[in-house]
């Protein structure tokens, strides 16, 4: 969640499949099937130095990372050609935030929080609260359920978390995290294990020992509605990686504007975004293993195109811009955007106004006017391999009565792709090809 402004956050759903998954624990690689599939699997798997592949170049983290992938890539090999029931779950706009509704522990306990491709962790805020935001619905309890399970310090879980409170040499504390997001938002707590519980109009899917944070400590802009986050981004701790190649490291979705009606997100071959319209661009590399880099090229409004020729830092990062399901607007090079701008306000004749709700940052430009009455230019993005058409829906947003604003803004920090763009799109992020597509899309009609 990488949003820099405290407004309304826009918050993806998810769910998972019905299939034989992977999990961590203790230092070993379990391989558990869901309750309706016919056998399971144990693939025990260590980092040792005694290993010829051993690299002792590397940190911890990085081996711990490199080996879960490794185990997982070999879990592969051992379904191919296997049948994967992929379910599908809906997502719910809900007052401006879209909600995952899912079950965990057991008995199981119903939450809804919010989905993020912007981080990596996945948690909630449970008792005992020793500082919690105001949450509308009932906290979770982990000392109500028999599956739940605080991880140590000398385990895997741990290990993945890099900003852990365990010491070297420590052995049979509890791990502990901290996260914390660009608005200054915040979650600390134990690392755990639990079970998660995904449920559809046919059947359960059970997802078990999945590692997330159990929140005791937790403070920002979250809607009372949402009990956590779900991180669906590119690190080891999200719970797409924790899914691995049991969802063939795919992942869609597709965020309608309207509220209350469902729209979708999708794990493994579900996933796969395709025919008419479709459009491709690579995954591109960046600073943070947490984040899905994009490559953009410019933008069209009216004709006219203007290049963004911007650095994107050490040799061998060709992305340049975030694609982020938890963060509201667009953010643009401060250059970049001053010139989008002007060709923007060249095209509309509406009266201009200031922020209304001086918000700091300022949004730099809204107009008084309607949705039905502001006449805005649509705008091509180009990133690498990819062009794709905003409508007035994806570049102004109602902010207040009469009151539209753009999407995008400036940034001296990290550019990024919004939700408000992603609206309408059909979204699919492939990490083993290393590809996002974007298909046009009503989303509220799937």
């Amino acid at each position: 969640m990488a949003s820099t402004l405290n407004m309304l956050v826009y918050h993806y759903v998810l769910i998972v499949l019905s299939i034989t998954l992977s999990t961590i624990f203790n230092g070993d690689i379990y391989l558990v099937k869901a309750l309706n599939h016919g056998f399971s699997v144990e693939l025990i798997h260590r980092d040792s130095p005694k290993s010829p592949f051993y690299n002792s170049s590397q940190t911890q983290f990085e081996r711990t990372n490199n080996a879960i992938h490794r185990s997982l890539n070999r879990v592969k090999l051992f379904f191919h050609g296997a049948y994967y029931n992929v379910i599908q779950a809906p997502i719910t706009n809900t007052n401006g935030e879209f909600l995952m509704k899912f079950s965990i522990g057991t008995p199981s306990f119903d939450v809804m929080a919010v989905a993020d491709t912007g981080s990596d962790l996945i948690w909630l805020q449970c008792k005992p609260c020793e500082n919690c935001y105001n949450q509308t619905d009932s906290i979770f309890d982990p000392s109500k359920s028999k599956t739940y399970k605080v991880a140590s310090c000398s385990s895997q879980a741990c290990k993945l978390i890099k900003d852990n409170s365990c010491k070297n040499g420590t052995v049979e504390s509890k791990c502990q995290y901290k996260v914390s997001y660009g608005d200054a938002s915040f979650s600390n707590g134990d690392v755990a294990f639990e079970t998660l519980t995904f449920g559809t109009n046919v059947t359960n899917s059970h997802v078990v020992k999945i590692i997330f944070g159990c929140g005791h400590n937790n403070h920002g802009i979250f809607q009372p509605k949402s009990t956590g986050i779900v991180g669906l981004g590119n690190g080891a701790s999200s719970l797409t990686s924790q899914l691995g190649v049991t969802i063939h490291n795919k992942f869609s979705y597709c965020l309608a504007r309207e509220r209350n009606i469902p729209s979708l997100l999708n794990f493994g071959e579900n996933a796969v975004v395709s025919g008419p319209g479709t459009v491709s661009t690579p995954l591109a590399s960046g600073r943070s293993p947490t984040y899905y880099y994009l490559t953009l090229k410019g933008m069209t409004v009216a004709g006219k195109k203007l290049d963004l020729n911007l650095k994107v830092g050490p040799v061998g990062n060709t992305g340049n811009i975030i694609i982020d399901s938890g963060t509201t607007l667009s953010f643009l090079p401060v250059d970049f955007y001053n010139r989008l701008e002007s060709l923007v306000v060249a095209q509309i004749k509406s009266e201009r106004v200031t922020d209304p709700k001086l918000l700091r940052p300022p949004l730099k430009l809204c107009y008084k006017s309607s949705a039905s009455t502001l006449k805005a230019p649509p705008i091509i993005v180009h990133f690498g391999g990819a062009d794709i058409v905003l409508n007035q829906l994806n570049t102004f947003f109602k902010f207040g009565d009469g009151i539209m604003c753009f999407n995008f803004n400036p940034t001296n920090d990290v550019p990024i792709y919004g939700n408000i763009a992603q609206v309408d799109f059909l979204i699919g992020i492939d990490r083993q090809k290393k590809t996002v597509s974007f298909k046009p899309t009503q989303c509220s009609k799937l």
